[in-house]
């Protein structure tokens, strides 16, 4: 079984950041598809997110994508990455990280400032409604922005090699 590629990028040396993980024409629509690994935590060195604050970026993350004016339309998907070291954003097209980097900065402002009641967080809505946490959800987006963001570079923009 071939591995798959995200597995190839060294984890030991990878730093939090916005990546292109994997850009490929669908097979099914002939639609070009970029991931990207939205990384917020540096892999097996910092603590990963617990699942309530992950919980509550992904709700707030969808719910802020899927409304935006320009990039609603080639939004995918936008969820949780198993190991809670990040997310993964899936668009329509050819993009790259430095295309993408204003809208992921845009979307981490609006989980930072955001106040009130989580969308999709009502027992209805959601198959584990109280598994939120909006401070820390605010705390880990403000650390993101500030401290791997605001100033990032090709460390932070492309994979390195090992």
């Amino acid at each position: 079984m071939d591995k798959i590629a995200s597995f190839t990028v060294n984890h030991l040396v990878l730093e939090p950041g916005v990546y292109v993980s994997r850009q490929d024409r669908d097979p099914a629509t002939g639609a070009i598809v970029t991931t990207f690994d939205i990384r917020l935590t540096a892999p097996n060195r910092e603590p990963v997110m617990n699942t309530a604050e992950c919980h509550t970026i992904e709700h707030l993350g969808a719910t802020f994508l899927r409304n935006h004016p320009v990039w609603a339309p080639r939004v995918v998907y936008f969820g949780p990455m198993g190991c809670r070291t990040g997310f993964y954003l899936v668009v329509f097209g050819e993009v790259s990280s430095e295309e993408i980097l204003p809208l992921v900065r845009e979307l981490f402002a609006f989980v930072r400032d955001f106040t009130g009641e989580i969308p999709g967080a009502r027992p209805e809505e959601c198959g584990n409604y109280l598994d939120q946490n909006l401070p820390m959800a605010r705390w880990l987006a403000e650390r993101y922005l500030t401290r791997d963001l605001a100033e990032a570079d090709e460390s932070r923009l492309h994979y390195q090699e090992a």
